[in-house]
């Protein structure tokens, strides 16, 4: 009896879910056709152009952040680790939208423009219509009118809000500017300068007026400092000094906490000054000028060409040693993936500068870094060669061959200086090969018979020659004079002296930089990302209301 029941039941059992998985799977399928009728039926989003959806994403960030800086949170000092400042936003955004930026045209613009500004509230709308349309040729205004018509149709123009539209106008204008003098052949110059000093003109006037969220102009306030002094020092018809403006903005920002526009301006003001072999000057205005710190949130690139302008004045005044420590530092921050030209310039003047130390660079490391610029090194590897050699006929030929190279790369005056660090190389030579040499030999190995002394003998120069090194510690020697002939001494264990422990000690200080730049860079509040996203979610809020609500519950029991 049991047995029977056992598997009636069971039978049973398997009926039921046999029922059961057959509605599940025609319950399924009903959703599925649904599902793919509504797919089919619904409209397809609005596709906008990739300049205009990058404003629009501007502006949910620029909104996120001035949400999350006015809601309430425990204490202030949570908030902070959290809290993003308008300019970083921006910071970040520019990085991200470069590629847009590269791709944009003139007609993209006028495009965008109409689409996201408001025609009457926004100020930068008109000037960068008038700019354009004053700038245009039939060709252009051609395609803007069939590009937007084309665009009217499928997308209706929403216009920014008050939290985004500053910053956007003040990105479109740099973009336009960026474009205008890119296409000088086909414009006047003057239009791009001319919209570069109003651009200029109107985010300063948005900046007068002080509001939580003027940070976000900040970078790009630079950017169009940046631009405006690019076009006019790139243009031969504009005569326009405009070191008197730099200067009172740079006044301006530094009191305004400006940190992005203060290090442009100051880079700026040094190309300029140095640019115009006003040495003296630069070096009065480096030194009593002060570069924005790192965690001030300097940009890398404004702190790379920072370097590179200290290290040029200071190789311009005698100072190698912190030259080479500046340049070296400015060719390890410089980006790898772009910049190819800057990093070219500062490995040129890294080469020059590491000569007159008396040091012959490493092939490998100077010459092969950059695989796509070794034909461009190719006279610094002669002339470090000749350097090399110890032979100042040698060198004169290689500076006398490339000498038109040297002076378009501004570094013809630091190599006219190697004429004594090419004889220093040879008398090291000699002192290694002959324990005693004469003096017309001496004179006929360095090539200072060639040079065209002022002494009447080349021995005599010679003489002198001998002379200052051995003053200078070149070399161990001692000069017969009424025999004519030079006897060195024997050479001395490089070790007994301190020049071990100098290289030492250069070396450890390099390691230690690059260890405090590297933990410096690390350093962020713990728990930062935890109470990010707590936040974000909310979850501040909520339990700040339940330790209110604790508290109550004990003001009640007591």
């Amino acid at each position: 009896f049991f047995r029977d029941s056992a598997s009636s039941s069971s039978s049973s059992f398997i009926i039921m879910t046999a029922a059961v998985e057959k509605t599940k799977t025609e319950e399924e399928d009903a959703t599925m056709s649904t599902t793919t009728e509504t797919k089919k039926t619904d409209p397809p989003p609005p596709s906008h152009p990739p300049l205009v959806t990058a404003i629009y994403r501007l502006e949910g960030l620029l909104k996120q952040s001035s949400s999350s800086s006015t809601t309430s949170t425990t204490t202030s000092e949570d908030a902070d680790y959290w809290k993003h400042p308008p300019s970083k936003v921006v910071k970040r955004w520019l990085g991200t939208t470069s590629g847009t930026a590269q791709k944009a045209t003139l007609a993209t613009i006028v495009e965008a423009t109409k689409l996201v500004l408001d025609p009457t509230s926004s100020k930068g709308r008109e000037l960068l219509l008038s700019s354009l349309k004053d700038d245009d040729d039939d060709a252009m205004m051609e395609t803007t009118t069939t590009t937007t018509t084309t665009t009217t149709d499928e997308t209706q123009p929403t216009y920014l809000s008050s939290e985004a539209s500053r910053e956007v106008e003040a990105w479109l204008l740099s973009c336009a500017i960026r474009l205008l003098w890119k296409q000088q052949d086909k414009s006047p110059s003057d239009v791009a300068f001319r919209l570069a000093q109003q651009s200029v003109a109107l985010v300063e006037g948005y900046l007068s007026v002080p509001t939580s969220s003027a940070g976000g102009l900040f970078p790009l306030l630079a950017r169009l400092y940046r631009y405006q002094s690019l076009v006019a020092s790139s243009s031969t018809e504009l005569t326009v000094s405009l070191r008197p403006t730099l200067v009172l903005a740079h006044g301006t920002a530094t009191q305004r906490r400006d940190v992005d526009t203060q290090a442009t301006l100051l880079n700026l003001l040094l190309h300029d000054l140095l640019n115009a072999s006003q040495v003296e000057q630069a070096h009065k205005l480096w030194s009593n000028s002060t570069f924005p710190a790192d965690n001030k949130g300097v940009p890398n690139n404004q702190l790379c060409r920072y370097l590179y302008s200290s290290g040029r004045i200071q190789a311009l005044r005698l100072e190698y040693s912190e030259a080479f420590s500046s340049l070296s530092t400015c060719f390890r921050k410089a980006p790898t993936n772009t910049g190819l030209g800057f990093r070219l310039s500062c490995q040129r003047l890294l080469i020059v500068v590491q000569l007159l130390l008396g040091e012959i660079p490493n092939r490998q490391q100077a010459f092969s870094s950059l695989k796509e610029m070794t034909k461009e090194l190719e006279p610094y590897l002669a002339l470090t060669q000749a350097v090399r050699r110890g032979d100042l006929s040698v060198f004169a030929s290689v500076v006398a061959t490339h000498a038109e190279r040297f002076q378009s790369d501004n570094t013809y005056t630091l190599i006219s200086r190697l004429e004594h660090v090419v004889v220093k190389a040879g008398l090291r030579q000699l002192q290694m090969a002959y324990s005693r040499i004469g003096l017309d030999d001496v004179s006929q190995r360095l090539g200072l018979s060639t040079t065209g002394s002022a002494s009447s003998s080349s021995a005599a120069s010679a003489e002198f020659v001998v002379s200052k090194a051995i003053r200078d510690g070149v070399v161990e020697a001692t000069i017969h004079h009424e025999e004519g002939y030079v006897e060195s001494h024997d050479l001395t264990n490089i070790y007994s002296t301190s020049d071990p422990q100098k290289a030492f000690h250069r070396r450890i200080a390099y390691c230690l930089t690059t260890h405090n730049d590297a933990v410096r860079g690390m350093r962020y509040p713990p728990d930062a990302y935890k109470k990010q996203l707590e936040a974000s979610r909310g979850e501040d809020s909520v339990a700040a209301q339940k330790k209110k609500k604790k508290g109550k519950k004990g003001d009640d029991d007591d």
